[in-house]
Parts: C-alpha cells; structure tokens; sequence
C-alpha cells in the first residue's frame, strides 16, 4: 500500500475524520481505482479493497449499494478524471491554435490532469463488458468533438478540423498506448515540430516558450 492512494486519514491536506467514520466513499473509490489500474477489474471486490483500507465491509454499504454500484461510480470518475479534463483544456483560452495545441499537450502530460494508466485499465476492462464498451466510445467521441471545436474557433472549416483533430486525439493515444520512454528533453525539442504538423501553421512563440517551461517543470 505504500504506493497506493493517499486515504483521507493519512492526508494532512484534509480535514480530520470524526465520530466512527474511519474511511470515505473517496477512499474506497481511491483503492478501487488502484486495483482496477494494477489488477484489473475483476480483482475489485469489496472484501480485498476493505482489507486495504482496514475496515469491515459494512462501511462499504455506507457508500454504495453494491459492488455494481461501485464500479458504476468508478466510471463516473473516470470520465470526470480524464473525459472533462480533455474538454476543458481544449476550450481553454489561447490566442492561436498552436497555443491552443499546447494547452492539449499540457492535458497529457501531466498525470494529475489525465491519468494515462487508468484510461487504459478501462478501456481493457471494455473488451469483456458490452456497457463499458460503449461509454468508450461515447467517451471518444465527446472527446473528438472537443478538439475539432477547438481547431474550429480558429478558423479551419468542419472537413479539417474534423480530420486534424482526430490526427491528433489518436496519434496521442498511440503515444501513451506504446508507452514511450523518451526523455523529456527530447520530447520537448520535437514540439515545434509537432505543431506545425498538427495545424499547418509555425508556433506561436510564446505559447510555446511556456509550454516548454511547464513541461521541463515536470522533470
């Protein structure tokens, strides 16, 4: 559990819990969500995440009906989690598209904004459940439309922006998917390049000056 999730308890951040409460319905999510990343969602079960947690199972029921209800609620994390993020940085304010490009790219590589290993827990949880399956695809599909509206406000007719933003929606789900390992240094140093080739257009100087500075902030 040492690298697991943070509990409510153990985080100086939060306030204190009080009466018998011992853990919260955030941190039954919270190990949840690391088993279903680590282990696969068949090994989310109540009584191995109660074990985790140091609690009996009846503190689950405080939270949730069942085990379906839990991953159902996992789901809706996953969408807030990654889903709305996406479409929140891609409506965020930039004064060219290549700035605009950058603030997608801030999305991805920060992992408190987009968490890469549970979009990929989910999706292989999708191959063996219809349901997930489709919120998959409304997911992508949502996700999409955010980066064609996106290239769209600055100025690209509804043919290329659909076809740009789907350029560069899979070509960075590829990227996560192969798992790449380059330093950061050289990923950042094809940056330039990588605007110019997602919008046709040489990057915005300043976008991409802070772009590199958050991006070496990462380390």
């Amino acid at each position: 559990m040492a690298n697991g999730p943070v509990l409510h308890r153990d985080d100086p951040d939060k306030e204190p819990l009080v009466g018998h409460i011992k853990v919260t319905r955030e941190d039954w999510l919270n190990v949840a969500r690391d088993i279903l990343v680590t282990d696969g969602v068949a090994e989310v079960k109540v009584l191995a995440i109660g074990t985790r947690l140091e609690v009996s199972r009846s503190s689950f029921y405080w939270y949730f009906k069942s085990r379906k209800d839990l991953l159902s609620q996992l789901l809706d994390d996953w969408e807030a989690r990654n889903t709305a993020r996406i479409e929140a940085h891609c409506a965020a304010p930039a004064a060219t598209i290549t700035g605009a490009i950058c603030n997608f790219f801030r999305c991805f590589m920060d992992p408190a904004h987009f968490d890469q290993g549970l979009d990929f827990a989910i999706r292989e949880w999708s191959r063996r459940d219809g349901q997930v399956r489709r919120r998959i695809d409304l997911a992508d599909k949502a996700r999409i439309k955010a980066v064609t509206a996106m290239f769209a406000r600055y100025g690209y007719d509804s043919y290329e922006a659909d076809v740009r933003a789907r350029i560069l929606y899979f070509m960075q789900l590829g990227y996560h998917a192969l798992d790449q390992t380059e330093p950061m240094a050289d990923r950042v140093a094809r940056t330039r390049g990588y605007l110019l080739g997602f919008t046709g257009q040489e990057a915005d100087p300043a976008a991409l000056a802070d772009f590199t500075a958050f991006a070496e902030s990462l380390g």
